[in-house]
């Protein structure tokens, strides 16, 4: 299947169902947390399929390369809030484990698109 859009992507749709995974489990926080874990996560977890799509969007490899860079690093801080949500006994670990694994995936797909990109691109 050709790739038309982001939206053909499967990393952008996998990065899309751990952003709607990541609104539903903060759901359950505390409501003191609306402005502080529960707003960091979802904004992380927004961050990196906006990334992929606006990286795809742009006119050069090199921009789209940048853009899967942020997107990465969006990843890394949405695990490290999930881990301190886990600690805070705000995330139960089995859900830490199933969301983790989501990004450990997600991550491996950018890193590979990554590398075909700037092979792709020399």
């Amino acid at each position: 299947m050709p790739i038309t859009s982001y939206r053909d992507l499967h990393v952008w749709r996998m990065a899309m169902d751990l952003a709607v995974q990541s609104y539903e489990v903060t759901k359950g926080f505390p409501a003191e947390e609306q402005f502080g874990m529960t707003s960091q996560i979802r904004r992380a977890s927004v961050s990196v399929p906006a990334n992929i799509a606006e990286g795809h969007g742009r006119d050069t490899t090199g921009a789209f390369i940048q853009f899967l860079r942020v997107a990465q690093g969006s990843l890394k801080e949405l695990e490290t809030h999930l881990i301190l949500a886990s600690r805070l006994n705000m995330l139960s670990e089995p859900k830490l484990g199933e969301m983790l694994a989501a990004t450990e995936e997600i991550g491996k797909m950018v890193r590979t698109m990554i590398r075909r990109l700037q092979e792709k691109n020399t």
